[in-house]
């Protein structure tokens, strides 16, 4: 996620374009949105709401995209997988796709605010949460997080006090780095790292003379070892900051509400398969229902939100040079695999939201934050992506789930037993996704530039366009932005052809 940072970019890279708020902009023109993801929804909304005739046409028989909030009965059909069927008990949920949403993702939360969707504190780093690698006992995350800072701090201690900091620090100075790092590091009074409370306690403190025991110190050469370090550093990555939040009820409680606002505008099982654009504006072709009957939509400009991937078998007349960008882009795969279980995690471990971090291709495990002390939750033991994603999707569901499983096993010995209803969604083999994210480096920038720009009538937009890959924010972004770019193009008497479906 976030790869789009890779091209040299800020996180956030432009700030958000100037929206038309006239509500006759865009009277007598109709724009065709191919996509109901979020993309495709803020495009739609905004739209609508500048006076443009809005039809999206998304090829699921859902909204939302990778926004996939799956209760009891929900089905899931994957690429080269069995048919699976959510069978969560009672009001539990799983958001199958996106599941956060930070505070400083404001595009989204002026969204929720607007739109009237509750949120809820989503809790995406607990100290109680464990890392656990090799045969070795888990540990909570607490001591792994504060015996690293104990650690570095008596090593650049002793370095400055040998005098390797001469040439950069004066007297004074070192004096006054040693004084950090005492507080940085909880050293004491020699600079020495000894264990700290902020580790936690093997014995916790009571009452009375009961002061607690504090666990041994974890040793250095436990920060050696690579799986160490992504956990952490987790936390400190930007768009996992906290606050986080999750609409109450699921993730598609945001997408239900634009939905809500575009009545009579979204086509379910509407697959576009052919766009030509021309000077006086776009024709879609597209295949509607079970059927597959071929239809057509003339409009004066369209958004297009499909990933990439699957935009490249479009039959379109875009460029060559276009076309080309469009297959040059590679997307992750991701996996979470759930499952809904009574909380052991919250009565043994005492684990409130968060994550737990493994050193397999399982790599996380991800606790709910929302109905604490309830009967039974939904766990997703099993989010991972990459080249690890694709190993566990390779199995046969009954192994994922069996792989799932011993990693709660080694993070909460003796509790794995009651993990139940498994459910394993893999984002590389939904139909109408074919990957979670586009996965972008340096050598792409300039498709990125060039897919930033519309070809003819035919403006791209989804989070694959922003410089938040991965995330809804990224996604609203670049909607916005091709929706001011079409604006700008009507406010100038510069488009109107006659729009019609056929």
């Amino acid at each position: 996620m976030g790869a789009t940072r890779l091209l040299g970019l800020d996180d956030h890279g432009t700030p958000a374009p100037t929206l038309p708020r006239a509500g006759n902009v865009g009277r007598g023109q109709r724009v065709a949105v191919v996509g109901a993801g979020v993309a495709g929804l803020v495009a739609a909304y905004e739209l609508r709401g500048a006076g443009f005739d809005v039809t999206v046409l998304e090829a699921r028989e859902r909204i939302g995209g990778r926004v996939w909030t799956m209760r009891r009965g929900a089905r899931c059909e994957a690429d080269g997988l069995p048919a699976q069927q959510a069978q969560f008990e009672g009001s539990l949920y799983l958001n199958a796709g996106a599941g956060r949403l930070p505070a400083h993702h404001t595009v989204m939360m002026d969204y929720c605010r607007t739109l009237g969707v509750p949120l809820e504190v989503l809790v995406n780093s607990a100290r109680s949460a464990r890392f656990q690698q090799g045969h070795q006992a888990p540990v909570a995350m607490r001591r792994v997080v504060n015996d690293a800072r104990g650690h570095v701090a008596e090593l650049l201690a002793k370095s400055t006090r040998q005098g390797a900091l001469d040439a950069e620090l004066s007297a004074g100075e070192q004096r006054q780095l040693l004084d950090f790092l005492r507080s940085f590091g909880d050293l004491d009074a020699n600079g020495h790292f000894a264990g700290t409370t902020r580790s936690g306690f093997a014995v916790p403190p009571g009452a009375g003379n009961d002061a607690g025991t504090l666990p041994p110190t974890l040793p250095l050469s436990a920060f050696l070892n690579p799986a160490i370090w992504a956990p952490l550093a987790a936390d400190e990555t930007y768009e996992w900051q906290a606050t986080m939040f999750q609409p109450v009820g699921g993730m598609d409680r945001l997408t239900d509400a634009f939905a809500a606002r575009l009545r009579g505008a979204i086509r379910l099982g509407a697959e576009v398969t052919g766009i030509r654009t021309d000077e006086r504006g776009v024709t879609l072709a597209w295949r509607d229902g079970p059927a597959w009957s071929a239809r057509t939509l003339h409009a004066d400009h369209a958004v297009v939100t499909t990933p990439l991937p699957l935009l490249a078998r479009c039959d379109a007349n875009f460029t060559d040079g276009c076309r080309r960008a469009i297959a040059s882009v590679p997307y992750d795969a991701a996996l979470k695999i759930a499952w809904s279980a009574p909380r052991f995690w919250e009565r043994t471990a005492g684990i409130y939201g968060g994550m737990s971090y493994l050193d397999d291709d399982i790599r996380r495990v991800w606790y709910p934050s929302h109905g604490f002390h309830g009967a039974s939750g939904v766990l997703v033991a099993g989010y991972t992506d990459g080249d690890a994603a694709e190993r566990l999707t390779a199995l046969p569901l009954a192994e994922q789930f069996a792989a799932s499983r011993a990693a709660v096993e080694r993070l909460h010995p003796g509790q794995s037993a009651q993990l139940r209803t498994p459910l394993s969604i893999a984002w590389h083999r939904q139909r109408f996704s074919a990957g979670a994210w586009a996965n972008w480096n340096a050598e792409l920038l300039p498709a990125y530039t060039l897919l930033n720009a519309p070809q003819g009538r035919v403006h791209f937009a989804g989070d694959h366009l922003s410089y938040l890959s991965g995330w809804q924010e990224g996604a609203a972004r670049s909607a916005q932005a091709a929706v001011a770019r079409i604006a700008a193009s009507a406010a100038q008497g510069t488009a109107g052809a006659t729009a019609a479906v056929s």
